[in-house]
């Protein structure tokens, strides 16, 4: 029991003599903050009025809201769907340009039409099929300009979202070596701070 005692005395005495201040020692310590940003990509200010901006870029002039949101690679897509439906729409304009014109000249009378040997019920079916395949091109022309409009409004939400490294969801490939069968899986992982 002496002996704890002394042992006790004597840890409190020692630890006594190695504790100084800082005023005693006069050593100036310096501070140092590092700020560390956690994100990859630099992070933007919240501008909720980007996306319907976006969007009336694309809507005045289609693949300007693209340019807005910094995404050029989608502006030749853009042009080439609005083109191909403009193109088709011209070419069955002209398809039907040339089967109503035939078929009027047999109305008056005329043999000497480009189409011999063809009936007159089919011309007006070919009529009918490049007047529908006329409205299908108008529609792709329309459909290629409002996917522009709707793509810069929705590219503009996500550029605003925030990502974090926290949710992952990752595909898992296995070999399991009892059976000789692959084993495919998916998990999901979410971590707290």
């Amino acid at each position: 029991m002496k002996n704890n005692f002394l042992n006790i005395f004597f840890l409190i005495f020692a630890t006594g003599l190695f504790a100084q201040t800082t005023d005693s020692l006069k050593v100036k310590k310096e501070e140092r903050v590092m700020v560390v940003n956690d994100s990859i990509l630099p992070k933007e200010e919240y501008n909720p009025l980007a996306p319907a901006k976006a969007a009336f870029y694309s809507a005045v002039v289609p693949g300007l809201g693209q340019v807005y949101n910094k995404k050029y690679w989608k502006i030749p897509i853009i042009y080439a769907g609005m083109a191909a439906g403009v193109y088709f729409y011209k070419q069955q304009d002209d398809e039907y340009d040339r089967f109503r014109d035939a078929y009027k000249r047999r109305l008056a009378g005329y043999d000497d039409d480009e189409f011999q040997g063809i009936s007159d019920d089919r011309l007006i079916n070919a009529q009918k099929s490049a007047q529908k395949n006329k409205s299908i091109s108008i529609i792709v022309t329309v459909a290629f300009y409002l996917l522009n409009v709707v793509d810069a409004n929705v590219d503009a939400h996500l550029r605003q979202y925030e990502v974090s490294e926290d949710l992952s969801l990752q595909p898992n490939f296995d070999y399991n070596q009892f059976n000789a069968q692959p084993q495919y899986g998916i998990s999901l992982t979410y971590r707290l701070k």
